[in-house]
């Protein structure tokens, strides 16, 4: 007999909601429910008797008729209303009258999911009349005015909000908190974050919430989300909001942030007195980095900035005080090139890594030039800053440590040395060691360590700190659209003109990135080195032995590699760029550039009637190192894709501290190596898949 209520995880019976159609369109839906708040005792329970219920029973129920259920992206809908409403009554701790915020949260964060929505999602609910979809769909700013229209919103849960009243003190929760994750894992960077409305992905080919179903070997570029990292972001969205109506929105938030840069203190086991300032972004560091030499020095100011033709784009105009984008992190309209207020003009010099034909330059002629443009440059009595990088997005690194020993014999030197270590393909030893060198340190937590994109920061040493602290200099006034205070040391007397606000997107990435760090580094030294030396010698010895790549290292593979007997990230090679042939010949940039979008897509409509091992593959979406413009030869402008290692390929492996699984599954992504590599050459075997 069947019942009238049951939960609807143990939905069963054969409807047509398990018609063949429906199912795999059922299951794409569920799998973006995932997203979806986990609150612990909170049943979704649909009823066959009553099939266009929809009600919210406080703290234990949401009942959903099963006529929704037919509709799966208009159950979607209505169950993430439901959950998000669940969470902030929950969170209401004893003011459980205070409803019209619960209110007013969920229709908040509803209408945004409703945004994120694939525009084929939306299609499904066009033509269905619905309360709560009309109401989402006009899509109105929410505010005290306009209070009285979500009256009917009470009927879902038949509690009467008897104050009726909107207290100042939620405005700045719901301004920053009554956001999906997924929405502020994107918020608070640049348009780079935006996504498609097609496939939900980024500039950089990922997504603001867990992609399971690729294969990732891009950490040289930016990575989806784990949905470990995602479910612990998640959890922190929940205490914030449950905190900051308990205690306060400004005293949480300025202690979340707080305990990140603790959290990131005792990862790297870096001292105290060592600051850190977070940013939305690498080139947000560089500007950071132009705007304190600024302060701290009244000499002229030239930065020499090495491996220029590696670092992002938006670098050199960040190192002049320059806007690199049309609009700021904290969504400020400016002008890109303009000069921002309160910079003075500075000198820059780039050193690429390659020379005008495209061939990567020695080490001893890299030394050189870098060395000289020093020498000259401190002869002319301005202050240095010098870039140096500690691996590039192609995985080299530059000038070399004896180099750098070599500026003691240069006389009433005026430098700050700089080391790029975005990839963060480094060591706490590493960094350790470079700050205690005096060194400003830039890393961010999205590439080797495979958090969300845009989540930057600069590790400022002691020495540097309390020489910035000691100056009585405000930062350049045009800064205060880009950065809040919160952002740097409290301490520091410049930063205090900044705006008061909050870069929650930044707080959230930096949370899932350090979700990430934390448990790589639980993973046993051991068994992730030899993991590690698994991986990487498997990627090298695949691409050399595929017919139709070529790798970007020939001799110099080795370039500052096993040079240590110790082991350690920066001495072993864990970015594999390759060039790509079709007939013996590299593919032009253009094609390179198709095949990565390819490579990252379900293909398997073009290949009706092939095999099911070629559908499959070609269904298979294998997300790797976005294309990078390298000359093949001397003349020939082309493009190397990239296979990298990031920290999930050995924290992923590493479970319930089982050695034979742990290599296991290291084996299993070595597979997915091998896979990847084939629908590579699927690709180039159908030739008009390129045009």
């Amino acid at each position: 007999m069947k019942t009238s209520n049951i939960l609807i995880e143990n939905q069963y019976y054969r409807t047509s909601l398990f018609e063949k159609e429906n199912v795999n369109y059922l299951v794409r839906v569920l799998k973006r429910f995932n997203t979806a708040p986990k609150i612990n005792s909170i049943n979704i329970i649909t009823s066959n008797t009553e099939p266009d219920l929809f009600i919210i029973v406080p703290n234990k129920a949401i009942k959903i008729g099963s006529l929704f259920l037919e509709k799966p992206v208009l159950a979607l809908i209505y169950l993430r209303y439901g959950i998000e409403w669940q969470l902030w009554h929950k969170a209401l701790g004893k003011e459980k009258s205070d409803t019209l915020l619960c209110d007013l949260a969920a229709l908040k964060v509803t209408q945004i999911f409703y945004d994120l929505l694939p525009k084929k999602d939306k299609e499904k609910l066009k033509n269905l009349d619905y309360f709560l979809i009309d109401l989402i769909k006009k899509n109105e700013d929410l505010n005290t005015e306009s209070l009285s229209k979500y009256k009917e919103l009470q009927s879902f849960h038949g509690l009467n909000n008897s104050n009726n009243i909107f207290k100042e003190s939620w405005k700045p929760i719901l301004e920053n908190l009554a956001k999906p994750t997924e929405y502020l894992l994107m918020s608070g960077g640049d348009l780079r974050l935006n996504i498609d409305e097609f496939e939900l992905l980024n500039k950089y080919g990922c997504r603001p919430f867990p992609r399971p179903e690729a294969f990732t070997f891009a950490s040289s570029t930016a990575t989806s989300v784990s949905n470990f990292a995602f479910d612990k972001t998640d959890k922190i969205r929940s205490i914030l909001i449950q905190n900051s109506l308990k205690r306060g929105f400004k005293n949480t938030t300025i202690e979340f942030s707080e305990s990140l840069k603790n959290n990131l203190r005792k990862i790297f086991n870096i001292n105290d007195g060592c600051q850190i300032i977070f940013s939305p972004s690498g080139t947000d560091s560089a500007l950071q980095i132009a705007a304190i030499n600024q302060i701290v020095s009244d000499k002229e100011i030239t930065h020499v900035l090495v491996a220029s033709d590696e670092t992002g784009s938006g670098v050199p105009a960040a190192l002049k005080g320059q806007h690199f984008e049309n609009t700021t992190a904290l969504n400020y309209p400016i002008k890109k090139g303009d000069k921002i207020e309160g910079f003075r003009d500075v000198d820059l010099i780039k050193i690429p890594l390659r020379g005008e034909n495209g061939e990567l330059k020695p080490t001893f002629q890299l030394d050189t030039e870098v060395f000289n443009a020093i020498s000259e440059t401190n002869e002319l009595g301005r202050h240095i800053v010098l870039h140096t990088m500690d691996q590039s997005k192609l995985g080299y690194q530059s000038p070399s440590e004896e180099m750098i020993q070599k500026l003691n014999t240069l006389n009433n030197l005026s430098i700050q040395i700089i080391v790029d270590g975005s990839q963060l393909r480094l060591d706490p030893k590493d960094i350790q060691n470079y700050l205690n060198k005096g060194y400003i340190v830039t890393i961010t937590g999205s590439k080797y360590f495979t958090g969300p994109p845009y989540s930057g920061a600069l590790i400022v040493p002691e020495n540097v700190s309390k020489s910035i602290n000691s100056v009585k200099n405000t930062l350049p006034k045009g800064l205060t659209n880009y950065y809040n205070h919160s952002d740097w040391p409290t301490s520091w007397f410049c930063s205090k003109n900044l705006s008061d606000g909050f870069n929650y997107g930044s707080y959230m990435r930096w949370n899932a990135a350090i979700t990430e760090i934390d448990r790589y580094y639980k993973t046993p030294v051991l068994y992730r080195n030899l993991g590690i030396e698994m991986f990487c010698n498997f990627v090298e010895d695949s691409i050399k032995d595929s017919t139709f790549l070529e790798p970007l290292f020939g001799n110099e593979t080795k370039i500052n590699t096993y040079n240590s007997e110790e082991f350690g990230l920066r001495n072993i090679r864990t970015i594999f760029p390759f060039f790509i042939l079709k007939n013996n010949n590299v593919l032009p940039l253009n094609d390179v550039k198709k095949l990565y979008t390819l490579l990252n897509s379900d293909i398997s409509d073009q290949f009706e009637g092939s095999s099911l091992e070629i559908i499959r593959l070609a269904a298979q979406k294998c997300h790797i190192g976005q294309a990078v413009n390298v000359k093949y030869g001397n003349d020939f402008q082309s493009a190397v894709l990239r296979i990298s290692l990031g920290a999930r390929v050995i924290s992923e492996s590493w479970v319930n501290r089982d050695i034979s699984i742990y290599f296991r599954n290291i084996e299993t992504q070595m597979n997915q190596i091998t896979v990847i590599l084939k629908k590579i050459e699927l690709i180039l075997g159908n030739s008009e898949l390129l045009n």
